[in-house]
């Protein structure tokens, strides 16, 4: 069993910048890939940014790509999500999750992907 509990959301204005974090549980994170997902009020759940176990492959949604990193430090279990000049449209339900490595790059362009376990969500919202 994963535990995955996201923080760091909040309130900001466009422009700003936030940085999520997701603590995982387990002795064997440094194995994990991870990702982080977003939903919209509204909206489906749409993935955001990827990275693999070892760090080394990283991948991000267009819409996002340029204006957010994703990054882990295996140490200390932990994946973040460094968001700068935040827009209203990146205003959602920000949830972190892990799986397979194809079942994360599936997630770009499908909604036919599974997860093997989520987070329970940090909310960001930009105002204009």
């Amino acid at each position: 069993q994963v535990q995955l509990v996201e923080s760091g959301g909040g309130l900001v204005q466009a422009g700003g910048s936030l940085r999520l974090s997701c603590a995982a549980s387990g002795r064997t994170f440094s194995s994990y890939n991870m990702g982080w997902f977003r939903q919209a009020p509204g909206k489906g759940r749409e993935f955001v940014a990827a990275i693999s176990w070892s760090g080394g492959s990283t991948y991000y949604a267009d819409s996002v790509k340029g204006r957010f990193t994703i990054s882990r430090d295996n140490a200390k279990n932990t994946v973040y999500l460094q968001m700068n000049n935040l827009k209203p449209e990146d205003t959602a339900v920000y949830y972190c999750a892990t799986g397979r490595l194809g079942a994360l790059l599936a997630a770009r362009s499908s909604s036919n992907y599974s997860m093997d376990y989520w987070g329970k969500g940090t909310l960001v919202t930009v105002s204009p």
